[in-house]
């Protein structure tokens, strides 16, 4: 983390006070008196694992978007739709955590189509020539005087 590296740079090297450093930081002094004692170069933040209303219903979900995912784009049900359904089966949970399995869900599946053989992208780069210069060799950025 850069402002933890700042901060020991600071206050080992060259020698700012304590007071200063938190003034241009903005963070408290015991804060960052703390991140100085401790010997981690970053701190580390344990987010505990929780369960979610939507766990008993992702593989239900998770089955809808792969109906849906052959589906063109008219034929969809929107996550709004998947919401109300699966709040009719019983889910109390918010629309916000819907939307976000179905981000997920989208960005992991476009991510395994990418890798897998047949979806693998491929980047069209050309690295032949260090300045804008054509095949003819004639600068490509030269314009008459009165073109735009």
């Amino acid at each position: 983390m850069a402002l933890l590296s700042a901060i020991r740079r600071w206050h080992f090297r060259q020698d700012v006070p304590v007071r200063e450093i938190g003034r241009r930081t903005g963070l408290s002094r015991n804060t960052f008196h703390k991140y100085l004692r401790a010997d981690a170069v970053e701190p580390k933040f344990e987010v505990p694992d929780r369960p979610s209303k939507l766990d008993p219903f992702a593989e239900k979900l998770a089955g809808w978007l792969r109906q849906e995912a052959v589906k063109s784009r008219k034929q969809k049900r929107t996550a709004k739709r998947l919401h109300a359904d699966l709040v009719a089966l019983g889910y109390d949970g918010s629309y916000g955590r819907v939307a976000a399995f179905v981000r997920r869900w989208k960005a992991d599946r476009q991510h395994e189509e990418q890798t897998s053989g047949r979806g693998t992208f491929v980047p069209l780069v050309f690295h032949g020539y260090a300045s804008n210069k054509g095949a003819a060799g004639f600068d490509l950025d030269h314009r008459a005087a009165g073109e735009r």
